[in-house]
């Protein structure tokens, strides 16, 4: 059975777990090693049963506490040979790195992992789709635009995690921010919007699909509500009322996800639009 649980989603830290039969993957590790620690024994998972931390790349809030984490806990570090190269001379202990491809495939225990390059200001950042026994879960966390190959490797999934960072009205209204970082965040090379999401979701919509969890979304420049109304509508528009919808926190994990093969049948709207 294929699982995933988000840990802390947002710009102070980014975090998830994905279980399979054999093995528990670490998905970045962008919150310092004692709060990450903390992170996964309240969701039941003792950190020493982890089997390795895969990472999309080298930023602060996906690898924060890479290097105090793999001090005590001697994991392989899977990554691209750039997100390697970034953080490597910044640890202080060694690592047991395994080089993974930037667009490809592998395997790692029982799980096979598709990588593709996304378009953000990072190294060399990938998203994932992980699939175990027939079940399928895409991970889209920073990206910039839309590009068609990630069209085409997040197509037929069941679990979709994608992020909504903002809303452009109140990225444009915040005071927090100079106008040289609003630029990036709305650059291709920055993060997606709502509508940016909404419209990618839109194009994603295969028969399988069951579950979208929205992710990394601003504390300052978006919430849930209008993260989750931009996402209903285009799942609306194509009378996808059986598709169930939540957002994910940087403040406390969500529940455990299990991601199923079979599709439900379509049927009445289960919406939910929760901040965990």
């Amino acid at each position: 059975m294929l699982q995933l649980i988000v840990l802390s989603s947002g710009s102070a830290g980014n975090c998830a777990v994905v279980c399979s039969g054999q093995s528990r993957l670490l998905i970045d590790a962008g919150l310092s090693a004692a709060r990450l620690k903390e992170r996964l024994l309240a969701s039941g998972i003792p950190p020493e049963s982890l089997s390795a931390i895969l990472l999309t790349h080298e930023h602060g809030d996906h690898a924060r506490g890479l290097d105090v984490l793999t001090r005590h806990l001697p994991l392989p570090i899977l990554c691209n040979e750039r997100t390697r190269a970034m953080l490597q001379d910044s640890c202080k202990s060694p690592k047991n790195w395994h080089l993974i491809p930037s667009t490809g495939n592998f395997t790692f225990a029982d799980l096979e992992i598709d990588t593709f390059t996304v378009p953000h200001d990072a190294a060399d950042p990938v998203g994932l789709v992980l699939r175990h026994r027939g079940a399928a879960l895409g991970i889209l966390s920073d990206a910039g635009h839309v590009t068609p190959l990630m069209r085409r490797k997040l197509q037929d999934l069941d679990t979709l995690f994608i992020e909504a960072n903002y809303d452009p009205d109140l990225l444009s209204n915040d005071t927090k921010r100079p106008w040289s970082t609003k630029l990036r965040i709305q650059g291709p090379h920055g993060h997606l919007s709502n509508a940016q999401t909404a419209a990618c979701v839109a194009d994603l919509l295969s028969p399988r699909l069951r579950r979208i969890l929205l992710g990394h979304l601003s504390e300052d420049c978006n919430s849930p509500d209008l993260a989750a109304a931009a996402v209903r509508a285009a799942l609306a528009a194509h009378q996808r009322h059986d598709i169930e919808l939540l957002c994910a926190s940087a403040h406390q994990p969500t529940p455990w996800f299990q991601v199923r093969p079979s599709a439900p049948p379509l049927g009445e709207a289960r919406y939910q639009a929760d901040l965990f």
